[in-house]
């Protein structure tokens, strides 16, 4: 009798579930059943309602529908109806007011390939919130109030790749918290309340490319922080408060491409400690507190191809040889260091694969020809600097005249206060000649004749004495014909003299044959 009922009960269910999904498909075909501020496409199979004033997820869509949008909305919960759309790859929940997810809410989406949550109240999750998402690659809850990880919340999820846990408030994470995750590509856990490094639960995501662990309280990092993360390309440690890093913090990091340091505490650059990564190309480590790029600062990084050093308040002076062992630099920046006005002769230098260089609103006057190999590059930015526009400053002024480069404005003298240095004369920058190839010749006249008389000087100093010696009998013979000659003229008298001359005068040579 039990059995019977039970049977009529079933079949009941069932028939009631039949009408249901007959409804929805009927409401689907019509458009008349897309929610108010939303658009429905039946070709694409997307529906998307932003910011349509929805309280809850609508039940009469297309079934069928494979992208379905609601963000910007009042949604508060997943209730049983989206079990309906089973055949779901894309959705997104985003800027709703959900609080929490029921368990197995999204057990029909076997299909869904990506899940946002972004933007919501959610506090906590379990492992079974997710389960029947097995297709799941990318899973967002950024923005939300999480609070712990515990133990194997993720497990549901085999083929998850992308990870976003930012912008939470988690402090605590067990250490088989991301247990099953074994195709985990990118993990986002920046913007939290860590206060270490959970290095536990990291050695069970050996295939983990990106983690961005940046805006916590770490304060320091211990010896083999990363350990189990071997195949680690992208570190972001960004605003992570570090004030220390042991010398063998990255230690077992050694195909690590991309490192973010900035905005920490760091009173050096931590040379040593770097080293270690051989492979780095891509490197930033602004924001911090040290007052020099010292001489071999990145030692070890010859793989190195950009460098980005902005906003260091401290920062008054680059050395030379800072960026020695970096032959493979392509970009270096160098903006907004209040206090950076000294850049060492030869810094720039040597550097044959620099392309682009970025100078941007620091503390320099001007801009010797020497600093770098200008004509080379092929990006030059060296706005919103205060720019005494000078003479000195015409090779730069023709510089940027044939190319396309920022603008820089003069800030003095006051009479050319925010004019473009390339817009101004010779005159103007007050050169007596302004032709540069007049001022290379005369240059190199003036070089030739120093060196000349250099020379001359060197010769007389080695050859003092026969010098002195020549000038000693130059003199005494001119002294000795001198009286000869006065004595010559005093045995006639004047009329004698006169007599005898004009008689040599009139004298004839005598041919040889008359002798």
């Amino acid at each position: 009798m039990r059995c019977g009922v039970a049977s009529r009960m079933v079949g009941a269910q069932l028939l009631l579930l039949m009408c249901l999904a007959s409804l929805l498909a009927s409401a689907a075909r019509s458009p008349d059943f897309c929610p108010s501020g939303c658009t429905c496409d039946d070709d694409t199979l997307v529906v998307t309602c932003i910011e349509a004033n929805l309280d809850v997820i609508p039940i009469t869509l297309n079934p069928a529908i494979q992208r379905l949008v609601l963000k910007c909305n009042r949604i508060k919960t997943v209730h049983a109806a989206f079990q309906f759309y089973g055949g779901l790859q894309y959705v997104d929940l985003s800027y709703n007011h959900l609080v929490s997810i029921p368990t197995r809410s999204f057990e029909a989406q076997r299909k869904l390939v990506e899940l946002h949550l972004d933007r919501n109240k959610i506090s906590s999750v379990n492992n079974k919130t997710f389960v029947g998402l097995r297709a799941l690659t990318v899973l967002s809850l950024r923005e939300n109030f999480l609070e712990e990880l515990p133990e194997r919340l993720f497990s549901s999820l085999p083929h998850l790749e992308e990870l976003d846990l930012g912008q939470n408030r988690i402090s605590r994470i067990h250490s088989a918290a991301f247990a099953g995750l074994a195709s985990l590509r990118v993990l986002y856990l920046d913007d939290n309340q860590l206060r270490s490094v959970p290095t536990p639960s990291f050695k069970l995501l050996d295939s983990l490319a990106e983690l961005h662990v940046g805006l916590n309280a770490f304060t320091t990092l211990p010896d083999d922080a990363f350990q189990g993360l071997n195949r680690l390309t992208v570190l972001d440690l960004s605003g992570a408060g570090l004030v220390n890093i042991s010398e063998n913090a990255f230690r077992g990091l050694s195909g690590l491409r991309s490192l973010g340091l900035a905005d920490n505490r760091l009173k050096s650059i931590p040379t040593q400690q770097l080293a270690v990564l051989s492979r780095l190309e891509e490197l930033t480590v602004g924001q911090n507190e040290f007052a020099a790029l010292e001489a071999h600062a990145f030692q070890g990084l010859t793989y190195l191809r950009r460098l980005d050093v902005t906003g260091a308040s401290q920062l008054e002076r680059v050395e030379k040889g800072t960026f020695q062992d970096n032959l493979n630099l392509e970009t270096l920046v160098l903006s907004s260091n209040k206090r950076l006005s000294s850049v060492e002769e030869g810094a720039l230098t040597g550097l044959p694969n620099l392309r682009h260089l970025v100078l941007r609103d620091n503390a320099f006057v001007t801009f010797p020809e020497s600093l770098a190999t200008w004509p080379e590059l092929r990006k030059i930015d060296l706005a919103e600097n205060p720019i005494e526009c000078r003479c000195t400053l015409m090779w730069l002024k023709e510089l940027l005249a044939g190319r396309n480069a920022s603008q820089v404005l003069c800030a003095s003298p006051p009479h050319l206060k925010e004019r473009p240095l390339k817009s101004l004369s010779g005159d103007e920058l007050g050169c007596a000649l302004h032709d540069t190839r007049q001022q290379a010749i005369i240059g190199a006249l003036c070089g030739s004749g120093v060196a000349l008389v250099a020379i001359l000087a060197l010769v007389l100093y080695r050859y003092r004495r026969r010098v002195q010696d020549a000038l000693k009998d130059y003199k005494w013979n001119n002294r000795a014909i001198s009286r000869k000659e006065h004595e010559y003229q005093k045995t006639f008298s004047d009329d004698e003299y006169i007599v005898r001359a004009a008689q040599q005068q009139n004298l004839k040579p005598i041919p040889v044959t008359e002798l």
